[in-house]
């Protein structure tokens, strides 16, 4: 035990290390930025005349929260417009929209979104609601997950879309049964209007940037990776809020940027991205990580199967989703990617798109040996019993979701009844994946949904959404409190190369959060209860509970 004095402690535990070992211990030595000693009364040897001393009273230290895949500035964005987050009821969608109109008579396009799909029949809004609501001016409002648009007749208009406008080859517009567009905009279509909505400017994202950066500190996340960094849509780069707030040290989380692979061009892009990784890595913002999106998702049908979708009759259609990128050329491209250092970052959701992620990392490997670029497969919705056992054999990271895994609307009545039986009880196998050996990491894809990591361990653990009485969505996918703490803190380290975080040991940064309880000492249904009562990057505190 050194006897210097350390600059910060905490005592009176428990202390949750998440070490090698899953140790307890009941007090933690901080010196500058780094952990120097964890353990019991011993460690209070290290308190000295100046050391800053918290009193546990005995809530738990954790480690930082990770989130794995995450979308701050977008969501900072949102927060500040049309936010149409947590409405259940088309009626309550509809007021918030004429609310956020008449409050802004100045804006000359009404945007935000986070609408839900079940608020509405079919998951399928109409241009003629918003047109009640706001009929003098374009309407552009992406849905929950971000997959999907609404618009209204004037923003179709000012686009100059009609029942000709032919789909794009990555997208669908919805059309009723004359062909005339309904107002919803799936996938790649939602940039027919979406590139013609007003821009936001360096201002404004670095605003939304340290607004989301504030908004993650209060739930413990110290950390995480931007699954989307580059123009995508109507989504402008994130990239210059990163930097400038890295060089005025206004960033105080430790950020990994995934690089958006164009899906529209092929590797001649690759070149432009090594350079992008080099312009924009400063300081706590590395872009070392290419983000490709292979599918979309199941409520629209977009998400790529390897048997086709059901009918409302059950019946077998013709549609097996879509794979955005061809999976031989998607072979090519991510063993070029490895070959340089980059880390690949999928959106996998279909078991065929999983497989076809699975596919090109052991293309890669077989092609450039075993490398450290640490491949992450994200949201992994339905994954074929086949493909399990690959995530251990390739050392490609499970990265979870876990708000997603639990009954609600959008699962009972968009999903399920698409996929029959059998796929419905392949999605998100999250003890399957342990069990076989898989690294798992954890994120929200916030703002599709909240980025409490509290709120997705509860439902990782119960498989059932916090506040919510069940019934269990595959119950034998349920995994311990341990692992799911693990996921949110020592696999999502793992997965960001952030290998002195993660967990609570000598040496580590001192990336830790303090939970208002021990969710050991209490039932697993109020797991989702448990807040965040201070959070600390490097030593230092970065938010601090008000009530």
């Amino acid at each position: 035990m050194r006897h210097d004095p350390a600059d910060l402690v905490f005592t009176g535990g428990p202390v949750l290390t998440l070490d090698a070992a899953r140790s307890r211990a009941t007090t933690v030595a901080v010196t500058g930025d780094r952990i120097t000693a964890v353990g019991h009364d011993e460690v209070r040897e290290l308190i000295g005349p100046k050391t800053q001393v918290v009193d546990l009273a005995g809530k738990l230290l954790v480690p930082g929260f990770q989130d794995a895949h995450v979308h701050p500035v977008s969501a900072g964005i949102e927060l500040a417009g049309c936010d149409l987050t947590g409405l259940r009821t088309a009626a309550d969608t509809l007021d918030a929209v004429r609310a956020y109109a008449d409050a802004h008579p100045e804006q000359e396009w009404i945007t935000g979104g986070g609408w839900s799909m079940e608020a509405f029949e079919g998951g399928s809004p109409t241009r003629d609601l918003l047109d009640r609501v706001v009929p003098d001016r374009p309407v552009y409002l992406p849905n929950r997950d971000h997959h999907g648009a609404w618009v209204n007749s004037r923003a179709l208009a000012v686009a100059g879309h009609t029942r000709h406008t032919p789909d794009p080859a990555d997208g669908r517009i919805e059309r009723d049964a004359s062909g005339e567009p309904t107002g919803l905009l799936q996938e790649g279509a939602m940039d027919l209007v979406g590139r013609i909505t007003p821009r936001s400017t360096p201002a404004d994202r670095l605003a939304a940037l340290l607004r989301a950066q504030a908004h993650l500190h209060s739930y413990g996340i110290t950390a995480w990776q931007d699954a989307i960094v580059g123009n995508f849509g109507s989504m402008d780069d994130p990239a210059d809020a990163y930097v400038a707030a890295a060089r005025d040290g206004s960033l105080t989380a430790r950020v990994v940027g995934a690089l958006w692979w164009d899906r529209e061009r092929g590797a001649e892009q690759i070149p432009e991205l090594v350079e992008r990784r080099r312009e924009v890595s400063r300081g706590r913002f590395r872009a070392g990580t290419v983000k490709i999106m292979q599918d979309g998702v199941a409520e629209t049908g977009t998400a790529a199967l390897l048997g086709p979708y059901l009918d409302a009759c059950g019946c077998a259609t013709a549609n097996t989703g879509t794979s955005f990128v061809d999976p031989a050329e998607l072979r090519g491209y991510v063993t070029q990617l490895d070959a340089l250092g980059f880390q690949a970052h999928f959106h996998a959701l279909g078991d065929r798109a999983v497989r076809e992620a699975l596919d090109a990392v052991q293309a890669a490997r077989e092609a450039n040996g075993w490398t450290d670029t640490r491949p992450h497969l994200a949201h992994l919705q339905i994954v074929h019993p086949d493909d399990i056992d690959r995530f251990r054999a390739l050392g490609a990271t499970a990265n979870i979701q876990p708000l997603w895994a639990s009954h609600e609307p959008q699962m009972d009545e968009l999903t399920i009844p698409f996929l029959g039986a059998e796929r419905a009880g392949w999605q998100y196998p999250f003890a399957a994946l342990l069990r076989s050996g898989a690294t798992v990491a954890a994120g929200s894809d916030w703002p599709v949904s909240s980025p409490d990591p509290m709120q997705g361990i509860h439902t990782a653990v119960n498989r059932v959404a916090p506040g919510e009485k069940g019934p269990v969505f595959l119950p034998e996918q349920r995994i311990t409190l341990t692992a799911a703490f693990a996921a949110y803190t020592a696999g999502t380290a793992y997965v960001n190369h952030l290998d002195d975080t993660g967990s609570i040991r000598p040496g580590a940064l001192a990336d830790l959060a303090v939970l208002d309880r021990d969710p050991y000492a209490g039932p697993p249904e109020e797991i989702g209860a448990t807040r965040v009562l201070a959070t600390y990057v490097g030593g230092r505190r970065v938010h601090a509970a008000t009530s």
